[in-house]
């Protein structure tokens, strides 16, 4: 399990010759709330942004995501349904339960790297609030609703 919070700005290498292909700069999520793919910034003066499949991924390390060759990624023609940080942004929208109780203003959001589900969200209720309660992680199984407005989830009551 990661955050996107831990993959953002983590290097990404070609496994068969060791150069370094690009940064991960966010998350492409699509609507039913799969990670889809990274987002990845490449060059020296003039970043590109690229898409990469989170299935041409070889492996995730603690210090950098490793891929078969540089071919893996793919120019990015179409904007992401939705995003963490960028456009269509995940970050920052009300995160609502299904009985209909706010839990917060999502953060940062937790998922499975092997296959792109998103497991959890991390939401904040302001900053004092993380100070004297720490940081809330809200679990859920099923697909989230994600909308303009808010993201609705089935929260685990674990």
């Amino acid at each position: 399990m990661r955050t996107f919070s831990l993959l953002k700005g983590m290097p990404i290498y070609n496994q068969r010759n060791g150069l370094k292909i690009g940064d991960v700069c966010d998350l492409a999520i699509s609507a039913n709330g799969m990670v889809t793919g990274l987002l990845v910034k490449r060059g020296t003066f003039f970043k590109q942004t690229y898409f990469l499949a989170i299935d041409k991924v070889s492996s995730f390390g603690w210090d950098g995501i490793m891929v078969d060759g540089s071919l893996q990624l793919e120019k990015l023609k179409l904007t992401p349904e939705y995003t963490c940080t960028h456009q269509n942004s995940l970050t920052g929208k009300m995160l609502i339960s299904r009985s209909g109780e706010s839990l917060g203003l999502v953060r940062d959001v937790y998922f499975q790297e092997e296959v792109g589900t998103i497991i959890g969200y991390e939401v904040t209720d302001g900053f004092f609030t993380d100070i004297t309660e720490g940081k809330q992680v809200i679990e859920t199984d099923l697909p989230p609703a994600i909308g303009k407005d808010a993201i609705i989830v089935d929260v685990n009551n674990t």
